[in-house]
């Protein structure tokens, strides 16, 4: 104390007693800083030191409200050290603690309109994504329409298909069988006889004409009996009956007619008489527009003399209709149906 109190420590050496003086304590300078965030915590330091007791011998011993000792300027440096320093320098981790926890949220802080237009922005997708997102979209699209097509063209065609040529073929037969006589000529679309292909396992309604609509998108096959291509009928004593298929979708009743081999049996049935035929020479591939694969006596067919004579036509390859498939066959037997199914159609 020699040091902070040179003239009362020299006039107690000698026994003087020293006059009482009231006790002031020590508060340290606030800090602007902090001074708005922990003013409750100084009022209590100001009440705490101003109400503590003064012993007569000038050494304090002054109790906050948190019953802390304040008395003392050793005493007092120290508790100030430990609150950041003698003016405050520096905060404790408590008084950052409190502070930060009495600051307030920046993101709960309302925003500035430039701000809100900055993040609603930002926000925004660029015009790069959208055009990708649009061409994605688009793509997706494309792929599901032609997905419905596909399955369109390759199963539900042929669904319905079938059932159109399976109903035609009820009608024929219960017509023959109710002993309606059908007429000498027929109308484009009418059904008027059943060809089988017994190695292809093929039973289909024969119509008249060869339209994709009346005709071969029904499922059935389609005799060719208009303008040019007029062929003759099976019950013509010459000439070449002349049949069109699909090979694709839509019932597709000649899809496999490649696989015939010579002596395979074709058969067509009327409502009064079989008619036998033998698959004689193919033609893999074709012009469309070869139309003398018709002719009462094709000329690439091999058959030198007019006969009765058998032509299937469908396109090829497969799923396309670039070019024609085409299969002859000479007639072996007729028989009245009377007489019972041929061996092709028993065996």
């Amino acid at each position: 104390m020699t040091a902070l109190r040179p003239e009362r420590e020299s006039e107690a050496s000698y026994g003087e007693q020293q006059p009482y003086e009231p006790y002031e304590p020590y508060v340290p300078p606030l800090d602007d800083e902090t001074v708005a965030l922990r003013l409750s915590d100084l009022s209590e330091r100001i009440g705490g030191a101003t109400s503590g007791a003064t012993s007569p011998s000038g050494a304090s011993s002054v109790t906050g409200a948190t019953g802390s000792p304040t008395g003392g300027r050793a005493a007092r440096r120290k508790a100030a050290k430990r609150r950041g320093g003698r003016h405050g320098a520096g905060a404790s981790p408590s008084t950052e603690s409190a502070e930060a926890a009495d600051s307030p949220d920046e993101s709960s802080a309302p925003l500035s309109r430039v701000e809100a237009r900055r993040r609603a922005k930002a926000r925004k997708p660029s015009p790069g994504v959208l055009v990708s997102r649009a061409i994605g979209e688009v793509f997706i699209t494309t792929g599901v329409l032609m997905l419905l097509f596909v399955t369109y063209q390759l199963w539900w065609t042929n669904v319905r298909a079938h059932a159109q040529a399976g109903k035609e073929a009820s009608n024929l037969q219960e017509e023959w069988e109710s002993g309606k006589r059908a007429p000498g000529e027929f109308a484009p679309g009418q059904g008027f006889a059943l060809l089988h292909i017994p190695k292809l396992d093929v039973v289909v309604p024969i119509a008249e004409g060869v339209s994709n609509k009346k005709v071969l998108d029904r499922g059935m096959v389609g005799h060719y009996s208009e303008g040019p291509l007029k062929t003759a009928m099976p019950g013509a004593k010459t000439g070449n009956f002349g049949l069109a298929g699909h090979r694709n979708t839509h019932g597709e009743p000649f899809r496999y007619i490649n696989r015939l081999s010579k002596g395979d049996e074709i058969v067509v049935e009327t409502q009064d008489d079989y008619y036998v035929y033998k698959m004689t020479s193919s033609l893999p591939v074709t012009s469309p527009s070869n139309t003398s694969v018709l002719n009462p006596v094709p000329p690439q067919s091999g058959f030198k003399e007019p006969g009765r004579y058998i032509t299937l036509t469908t396109c090829t390859p497969e799923f396309t209709s670039k070019y024609r498939l085409i299969v002859w066959g000479k007639m072996v037997e007729e028989r009245p149906r009377s007489k019972g199914k041929p061996d092709a159609l028993v065996n």
